[in-house]
């Protein structure tokens, strides 16, 4: 799966959990932009993301990613 595909995949989960219709993100995306991104949504954005792709992120990747692409990159990493 490429990094475009990975990307509308998690638009939708984030749009969803977030329950922002139409919600438009990209690589730059960070939770300082988008006002229903805080700390309890993060939990819930990341047990979405891990499974819709059957994937565990360890604490350290979830806490060294800073913005959407580097989500991506990592779950491009966990399933290849």
């Amino acid at each position: 799966m490429n990094n475009e595909t990975l990307l509308n995949e998690i638009t939708k989960i984030f749009g969803d959990i977030l329950d922002v219709p139409n919600l438009v993100l990209t690589h730059d995306t960070t939770a300082l932009d988008i006002e229903e991104w805080d700390s309890i949504t993060h939990i819930q954005l990341i047990v979405a993301i891990e499974k819709r792709f059957n994937i565990k992120f360890l604490a350290a990747e979830i806490q060294s990613a800073k913005n959407v692409g580097d989500i991506v990159s990592a779950i491009q990493l966990k399933i290849g």
